[in-house]
């Protein structure tokens, strides 16, 4: 029997995609028991024997003196995770703050992105690790094994255990009151659920009938995959575990139906907006919202420690202020940020550098992988019928994207420094092909009038905009989240090109949530927005991002509920295509070998290539990072990604800290 950790050699530009290598080995013929070590990337860096002794934050030594907190050796777990350093990051003095800003209340959510503290998560390589679990043990791809920190603690002092566990599974995700849907989607195989084991206190058992390549990697997400809750916080709120009629009175004090609905409103570990919630992230909320500024104080719990013994965060508050979207570069470039990227592009690049002096920071340009920066995303979901009928027709899609003159994009908007293409896996990707990222990618206004004569689209009004077969002039409302005016300069040059076809635009910002509830409803048309997650993919990643799977697919968003959902929401696939790409997902994930995940991976970017789902226009554009003057461990240069990476999250920002000259 096999014991490794999931460390491996990644190929040139995809390192950051280990969790394909770990999905191969879930998935080999083997039977191997494979434990991650108890060294992180992090941890495994590091050899040495625990610290002598532990050092308290100044932060708390009142209140430990005032006996108010117990000791720093009896809030950390019997083994703390000791954070090696390595090349390139420096051992910080603790104390001060980290100022962000963000554009909306709801991005309180990026403490728990950003804080990145996870069962099994990334390191700065990119190889699946484990974080606040102590190992792992993986038996044929099937049985997860999770063995936690003993003596580990959430934020409020009560212990980190197995009842979390069994508490989230059993009362929370098996309840139909609080979970209508049952267990989320990654935990099912054969759209059967594990059997769930609690083995002793720290340690708990997920055996599926077949492998789940999927686990650890949603596990380590950007929005991670919660398989535990407070249950010693959350219990006051459940009928199981407190009176009833107790529990209904608190949720009609709040204008609430239930328990369910009440239980909901104070339990998510994602969101972060309830500061009585316990949690496990470097900082813990001590803002309520409503408000313009939220903070998040170090949690005296942590379970890092830097390489001499001092309990990790460095920083002892994480603050984000709310402004509007549209003021983030301005206030970024006049020094208001101690660490920024939500809000810029790379259009603000030229602004911020001239800035530099002047604000007090640095500006950096970060890797991305994304295979389009934007994309347009026509809805074939859309509840329109003619519409819908149309963006359905392959044609009308190859047409409007033969019609966008992506070569202008790049050289307007980017500087010619990205790489043009439709929405298909960039070059570093061992699955590429020339010829599928250019398929109907060219610039050819000939060809395109010529399709969608071909479609029946002959008739056309004064104005020289075609008819559709209801009369109504063919005019696509593109709506946006708004956010940066950079989508504004690519829909003006489309939506020049698309006039010389017989298409007149229109372009609708509208506010983020707003946006996708019209999306998920079927009222918008068509919308731009990021591009896909993953550009480089190997055959042995999960290619959810071209079938439809997930109700945040844009183009599909009907059909991605109908799965998420297991069919209680949304519509099933009704185009062939679509029918195609679910029987191949399906092959994918039962595929013996990587070869025959290889092959499915290939027919489904095929069939994205030549179907047009999407619109995608120009890829790797560097993103912008601001850092304050003496902010220190920020990487120089890094990639930039949401899922893997949550994009600061993954550098561990418990371990970036300021000097002391430099805190406001």
């Amino acid at each position: 029997m096999t014991t490794a950790t999931f460390r491996f050699p990644l190929p040139a530009g995809a390192r950051h995609l280990a969790a394909s290598l770990l999905a191969a080995l879930l998935t080999a013929g083997a039977t191997p028991t494979v434990a991650i070590a108890a060294q992180t990337d992090v941890l495994e860096r590091q050899d040495a024997p625990m610290p002598a002794g532990f050092s308290e934050p100044p932060m708390f030594e009142e209140p430990v003196a005032a006996g108010e907190l117990p000791p720093v050796e009896a809030r950390l777990p019997e083994r703390p995770l000791v954070v090696d350093f390595g090349e390139g990051k420096s051992l910080g003095e603790p104390g001060g703050r980290l100022l962000m800003l963000v554009g909306r209340e709801k991005d309180m959510r990026l403490f728990t992105v950003y804080g990145y503290a996870r069962l099994v998560g990334f390191d700065e390589n990119f190889d699946l690790v484990p974080d606040l679990l102590e190992r792992v043990e993986v038996e044929d791809g099937r049985i997860f094994t999770l063995h936690l920190r003993p003596g580990h603690k959430w934020s409020d002092g009560a212990p980190f255990t197995a009842e979390d566990f069994r508490y989230w599974w059993e009362d929370m995700a098996n309840n139909p009151e609080r979970f209508p849907a049952g267990p989320p989607a990654r935990l099912l195989v054969d759209d059967a659920p594990p059997v769930f084991e609690v083995l002793d206190a720290q340690t708990v058992r997920y055996t599926w009938s077949a492998p789940n390549p999927f686990f650890l990697p949603a596990l380590a997400g950007a929005r991670p995959l919660f398989i535990y809750a407070p249950s010693h916080y959350l219990k006051q709120f459940h009928p199981a575990h407190t009176d009833p009629q107790q529990v209904q009175v608190k949720a009609e004090e709040l204008g609430l139906r239930n328990w369910a609905q009440l239980h909901n409103r104070f339990d998510d570990l994602y969101d972060f907006n309830n500061p009585e919630l316990p949690v496990l992230q470097p900082w813990r909320l001590v803002t309520a919202p409503p408000s313009q500024r939220f903070v998040a104080e170090r949690n005296p719990y942590f379970h890092r420690v830097d390489p001499n013994g001092l309990q990790l965060p460095y920083l002892d508050r994480f603050v984000m202020d709310v402004v509007a979207g549209s003021l983030l570069p301005v206030k970024t470039g006049a020094g208001d940020s101690d660490l920024q990227s939500r809000g810029l592009n790379f259009s603000d690049y030229t602004f911020l550098k001239e800035g530099e002096e002047r604000g007090g920071y640095s500006v950096r340009l970060w890797d991305t992988v994304r295979p389009s920066e934007l994309a347009l995303y026509p809805n074939l979901n859309a509840n329109d019928p003619e519409w819908r009928k149309l963006l359905r027709d392959a044609r009308v899609r190859r047409a409007l994207s033969l019609a966008i003159d992506r070569d202008l994009i790049n050289q307007v908007v980017y500087f010619g420094l990205g790489l043009t293409g439709n929405q298909s896996v960039l070059p570093a990707s061992p699955l590429y092909e020339e010829g599928l990222r250019t398929a109907w990618a060219e610039f050819d206004l000939d060809r395109a009038n010529a399709l969608l004569d071909e479609v029946g689209l002959t008739e056309r009004n004064d104005a020289g905009i075609r008819l559709l077969p209801d009369g109504r002039p063919m005019e696509i409302v593109v709506e946006t989240a708004g956010e940066n005016l950079q989508e504004t300069d690519v829909l003006e040059l489309i939506q020049d090109t698309w006039g010389q076809i017989g298409v007149k635009m229109f372009i609708k910002p509208l506010q983020r949530e707003v946006l996708r509830n019209r999306i998920f409803a079927g009222d918008t048309l068509m919308a731009m927005w990021y591009g896909y997650e993953n550009g480089i993919p190997t055959a042995d990643l999960p290619p959810s991002e071209f079938v439809p799977v997930r109700q945040h697919s844009y183009h599909w968003p009907k059909w991605g509920q109908h799965f998420e959902t297991k069919g209680q929401s949304g519509g099933a696939p009704d185009m062939p295509e679509a029918e195609e790409l679910m029987e191949l997902y399906e092959d994918w994930q039962t595929a013996p070998s990587k070869a025959q995940r290889r092959e499915a991976w290939e027919r489904i970017l095929e069939i994205n290539a030549e179907q047009v789902f999407t619109f995608g226009l120009v890829a790797k554009i560097p993103q912008p990072i601001v850092v304050r003057n003496g902010l220190h461990n920020v990487p120089e240069q890094a990639i930039y990604n949401w899922d893997p990476g949550a994009q600061f999250g993954v550098y561990r920002t418990e371990t970036f800290w300021m000097e002391p000259a430099a805190r406001r």
